[in-house]
C-alpha cells in the first residue's frame, strides 16, 4: 500500500541531499576556504545536516538512498575537512593477520590527506602458534612473567602498550620471528595513535583471550586507536573491536568512513561510527581544529 509519510521522507532525505550539494558547491568554489573560520563553518553545516539527514533515513527506512547522497557530499567535502587536521602525527598501522592491499592503501590515502606519518607497520602471523610463542619467551627475560596460556591475554597487553610506546621494546624483539608476519619502520618512536586492521576471521580460545589483550594494550597508551573495516567485510570485527576499548570505523572504504578516521586519530570521542548497524552514530563531531 502506498504511505504516504514514507514518500514524504524519501523527498526530505532527496532534499536534503540537494542542499548539502549546494553549500558544499559554493564553500569549495570559494577561494578562501582555508581560512579557518570558513572552514569551521562548512564543518558546521555539515554536522548539521549529517544529523539530519541520518534522522530522515531512521524515520523513512530509505538507508540506501540517504547512504549515497550522503556519500556525494563526503565525497567533495572531504579533502578540505581532513586538511593538515594530522600534521606531522606519527601513526602505527596494524594489521591482525595478514596485510591486505586495497585496506593499506587506503589507510596510507588517509594518513597522506590528513599530514600524518606512518611510523611503523606490524601485521601478525594468526592463529598463534603457541609453542612457538612460549620457546622464546622462556628464551628471553623479557618473557618471565607471561609464559603460560593463561597469561596470554597479559601478554597481549604488554604488547599492545610497546606498539604505542616504543623505545625499548623487549617483548616485540623477542616473538618478532613467531608472531610477526610483515614488519615495515623502526619500534622506537612513540605514535600519536594507532590504527588496527583485522584481516583474519573472528579468532577462538587461545588467540581470542591474545588479541583482546592486545587491544587493551593499544587502548591504554594514551593515544588515539580505532580499529576499521570496510562495508563489504566478509565477518565484522566490530564487536571484538568495541570488547577491547577501541573506537571504530566499519565504511573505511567510503569519504565519510576517512573522514571519521581522520576526526578519531584527531581526538573526537571514542566510539562506534560507520553505517552499520553496529555503529553508535555515522559521524564523530567536529570538535577537533584543523591544522
Amino acid at each position: 500500500m502506498f504511505d504516504l509519510r514514507y514518500h514524504v521522507a524519501s523527498l526530505a532525505a532527496v532534499f536534503l541531499a540537494l542542499v548539502i550539494g549546494i553549500l558544499v558547491g559554493v564553500g569549495i568554489s570559494d577561494q578562501g576556504l582555508v581560512d579557518s573560520a570558513k572552514r569551521s563553518l562548512l564543518e558546521q553545516r555539515v554536522a548539521r545536516l549529517q544529523s539530519k539527514l541520518d534522522a530522515t533515513s531512521k524515520s523513512s527506512a530509505l538507508s540506501q538512498r540517504e547512504q549515497r547522497a550522503a556519500q556525494v557530499y563526503m565525497s567533495e567535502t572531504y579533502p578540505v575537512l581532513v586538511r593538515n587536521r594530522l600534521h606531522g602525527k606519527r601513526v602505527a598501522v596494524l594489521f591482525v593477520g595478514s596485510v591486505d592491499g586495497g585496506v593499506r592503501s587506503t589507510i596510507e590515502r588517509t594518513l597522506t590527506d590528513s599530514g600524518a606519518i606512518e611510523e611503523r607497520l606490524r601485521a601478525l602471523k594468526l592463529p598463534l602458534d603457541i609453542k612457538g610463542l612460549e620457546a622464546k619467551l622462556k628464551a628471553s627475560p623479557a618473557g618471565i612473567g607471561y609464559t603460560g596460556r593463561s597469561k596470554l591475554q597479559t601478554l597481549g597487553q604488554a604488547l599492545g602498550a610497546e606498539l604505542v610506546s616504543g623505545g625499548d621494546t623487549p617483548l616485540w624483539d623477542a616473538l618478532t620471528d613467531s608472531l610477526v608476519e610483515e614488519r615495515v619502520g623502526g619500534g622506537k618512536q612513540p605514535v600519536d595513535g594507532v590504527v588496527v586492521a583485522r584481516t583474519v576471521p573472528p579468532q577462538r580460545g587461545a588467540t581470542s583471550r591474545f588479541l583482546r589483550g592486545l587491544y587493551q594494550g593499544v587502548d591504554s597508551g594514551g593515544v588515539p586507536a580505532v580499529g576499521i573495516e570496510t562495508t563489504t567485510s566478509p565477518t565484522s570485527a566490530i564487536d571484538a573491536y568495541r570488547s577491547g576499548g577501541l573506537s571504530s570505523v566499519d565504511d573505511v572504504d567510503k569519504p565519510a568512513g576517512r573522514l571519521a578516521l581522520v576526526l578519531v586519530l584527531a581526538g573526537a570521542p571514542a566510539a562506534q561510527y560507520g553505517l552499520k548497524a553496529t555503529a553508535d552514530q555515522s559521524l564523530p563531531p567536529f570538535s577537533v581544529a584543523g591544522g
